[in-house]
């Protein structure tokens, strides 16, 4: 089984690109980020004309995920229990950030995490405790039941370790580098999941986000900020992982680069 991620930057702009992708390389799951369009708005058809489900959540022009697969799609879940919303209030509002669907026996998240701006932006604390929140939920599923195969797939708008970044001193006192981000994320990898692409895909500049200003792609100017966590009952069906870099390339790329894993049968 081939599961995937990709923060695709606009489904309706890429939507060929996707389903290329997905034929190119016989993948069976894909997680997709940053749909940005409303579920009416989704582009269905060329995903079932190749032989396709699609879950997907999106409100409006931001955000949005799904996951498409072609062995099965049930029990649909839109976020995780305990997830914030942004905002306080009546000023509060549930973004489209998770979506998850069993795939084959495989329950596959795809998740948006927050970006955060800025250092000082409320918007990183929203992120911290979004990611609290999911690490809270996933240490309960891993409670429920310790044999569950789950893949946490999506854009996670951290970068682990410096060797995820081109360079560290370009990204002293921003976001996706500070040490309540990293903590954040490996509180994730404590409560029981394991980064499954890493040992595949070794070595400092092994990146999956590069910006379009600035000549970032050809430089080698990237980040590693996508990543499939998976528990230890889906860690340990992993016999290989890779970048597509190449899809980076070319006129109407995405910023992000897909993630592939495989996963050998249950």
């Amino acid at each position: 089984m081939r599961i995937a991620t990709w923060n695709c930057n606009s489904i309706r702009s890429r939507v060929d690109r996707a389903v290329a992708f997905l034929e190119r390389h016989d993948v069976d799951v894909l997680a997709l980020q940053e749909t940005k369009c409303r579920d009416d708005q989704f582009p269905m058809m060329p995903f079932q004309a190749a032989g396709y489900d699609v879950a997907h959540v999106g409100y409006n022009q931001w955000n949005g995920v799904a996951v498409v697969s072609r062995v099965g799609l049930e029990d649909v879940q839109v976020g995780f229990e305990g997830m914030p919303t942004w905002g306080d209030g009546d000023e509060a509002t549930a973004e489209a950030r998770a979506v998850s669907a069993v795939c084959a026996g495989v329950r596959v998240w795809s998740l948006y995490v927050p970006n955060g701006r800025s250092l000082v932006d409320p918007h990183l604390l929203y992120k911290l405790d979004w990611l609290a929140a999911l690490r809270d939920a996933g240490s309960g599923w891993l409670a429920r039941d310790p044999e569950a195969p789950i893949a946490l797939m999506g854009d996670w708008n951290i970068a682990p370790t410096d060797d995820d970044v081109w360079s560290v001193e370009y990204y002293e006192g921003k976001t996706h580098t500070s040490p309540e981000e990293r903590a954040a994320f490996a509180g994730v990898v404590d409560a029981g999941f394991t980064d499954v692409t890493r040992e595949h895909t070794p070595g400092p500049g092994t990146f999956t986000y590069w910006d379009y200003t600035r000549l970032a792609f050809p430089k080698r100017r990237g980040m590693r900020i996508d990543f499939c966590l998976g528990s230890p009952a889906l860690a340990g069906r992993v016999e290989g992982a890779f970048i597509d870099r190449e899809e980076r390339k070319g006129k109407g790329a995405s910023d992000h680069a897909p993630v592939v894993v495989d996963l050998t049968a249950a």
